[in-house]
């Protein structure tokens, strides 16, 4: 699973390993495409859904924690992509508690101190080494901190220099603190398939156990200083040791609202309409901003427009895009985002016709906010404005739905205005989504024969009038 060598320049010894990354469920091909961009490696898609592996080098560590595509990452201690379990629960967990004092652990535990390391300095040379505020309610005191941490990117030179000075300044410290402390861990077990004989609890707690006593480390659920993983898939098994200590989908966002999406999540639908240079992107449902605030911190040569009938709403996106804006004044730049915030009508935008190149927005599931009854008027309505407003023939849209029977009946009405070019299916929240990728036709706005239907009855026949008026020679 993992090889030594010398890494060049430096001449500092590094270790080839297997990282793994769970992705938004759906967009694992976008998660490997920007592995193979950003890293240069290939990426394998685990048989398991939302999961995704590639082999680095640990002087590229550094480059994974800027991955904007995955939730969480860990490093592989093994893996086994046929394993044999044993027909009983009694022989299969012995064999779980054997596996654990069989395993390679060292690569894979320098990984994690590196990690580790690399992140503490991080955190103190962004001002983080305050004492942590304990929340009292929700946890956001901590929650916040963990943003701060992972946010806004470092410059590589600055992180480079974590990777190269930390064999000779971290090891040594943590070594000191492990003889003062004993390490505190936890077992995670994520399990999936029919044909097993045991529960995930039952697994975690077997396998931690023969962890705690080949490690002698202490268990812990809450407060623990390392997290074993173990994933069973039917008969692929994966140890690891997670790098995260919280989702990475949490990294733009500071005022929560009831529907949320993950900062992923936005990055795999942004990646789906391939934002060009002087594009005019319009979330016109923005929620909190999460989509065009992803935007505009990766996409940035585009300008995004974000918009909302709901006052709160814009609010939190406005109080977002400040968060997020004084986080890099803090940090020095002097650079703002390319991204305004509107109030308005869904269905009569302020917008010119044909001045928008993509929409990409979080439409209402009917769960939470709105309601399916409403949903079968709000659809067509706003999707013909929509396509009142965006570029034809090169314009698009990227659109999430729960509510998949009401959006294909919305489409069927448009009159030609909309062809769908690509689905890609999600989990939100446990709610199986689609994320529809539509491109606007070249037909014009106002002449297609859904326009016609949808005159008032007084009126046809002054629409009749004119269009044989216009026949006549």
């Amino acid at each position: 699973m993992s090889e030594s060598r010398e890494c060049a320049p430096a001449g500092a010894p590094c270790l080839t390993v297997t990282i793994g990354a769970t992705v938004p469920t759906g967009f694992e091909n976008t998660a490997a495409e920007e592995v193979k961009e950003k890293i240069g490696v290939d990426a394998k898609i685990s048989k398991d859904r939302g999961r995704i592996y590639f082999s680095i080098t640990t002087d590229s560590l550094f480059r994974v924690h800027r991955l904007r595509s995955v939730d969480n990452l860990f490093v592989v201690v093994d893996e086994y992509d046929h394993y044999q379990f044993k027909e009983s629960k009694e022989e299969t967990l012995a064999e779980l508690k054997q596996l654990a004092s069989k395993l390679p652990w060292s690569n894979a535990l320098e990984v994690w101190k590196l990690n580790r390391s690399f992140k503490k300095k991080k955190s103190h040379r962004r001002g983080a080494s305050k004492p942590k505020v304990k929340p009292e309610g929700d946890g956001k005191a901590e929650v916040q901190n963990e943003q701060d941490e992972l946010s806004e990117p470092v410059s590589e030179e600055q992180l480079t220099a974590d990777v190269t000075d930390q064999t000779e300044t971290s090891t040594s410290d943590q070594e000191e603190q492990s003889e003062a402390k004993v390490m505190k861990f936890r077992v995670t077990c994520s399990r999936a398939g029919d044909k097993h004989s045991f529960s995930s609890t039952e697994a975690a707690r077997d396998f931690g156990g023969a962890v705690q006593e080949f490690f002698q480390w202490k268990a812990d659920m809450t407060k623990f200083d390392i997290e074993v993983l173990l994933n069973i898939h039917n008969e692929e098994v994966v140890i690891g040791i997670a790098l995260t200590e919280e989702s990475l989908h949490r990294r733009n966002i500071s005022h929560f609202g009831p529907t949320t999406l993950r900062s992923t999540l936005c990055y795999g639908m942004l990646r789906l309409c391939k934002p060009q240079p002087s594009d005019i992107i319009l979330d016109p449902m923005c929620g909190t901003g999460a989509i065009p605030l992803e935007g505009a911190i990766e996409f940035n040569n585009a300008f995004y427009i974000a918009g909302d009938n709901n006052d709160m709403a814009v609010n939190r996106t406005v109080n977002n895009v400040f968060h997020f804006q004084k986080q890099r004044a803090d940090k020095g730049s002097a650079f703002g985002l390319p991204i305004d915030t509107v109030r308005w009508d869904l269905c009569n935008l302020p917008m010119k016709t044909g001045s928008v190149d993509i929409i990409i927005t979080d439409m209402p599931f009917g769960k939470r906010m709105g309601s399916r009854k409403k949903n079968w008027d709000l659809y067509p309505s706003c999707l013909r404005e929509m396509a009142r407003v965006v570029r034809p023939g090169s314009g698009k849209a990227v659109l999430l739905t729960q509510d998949k029977k009401c959006f294909a009946k919305a489409i069927s009405r448009m009159g030609g205005l909309w062809r769908k070019m690509h689905t890609v299916w999600v989990n939100v929240g446990g709610l199986h989504a689609g994320v529809y990728l539509l491109k606007r036709t070249g037909g014009v706005f106002g002449q297609t024969p859904e326009d016609i239907y949808n005159v008032p009855q007084g009126d046809r026949s002054s629409h009749r009038d004119k269009k044989n008026n216009s026949e006549t020679p």
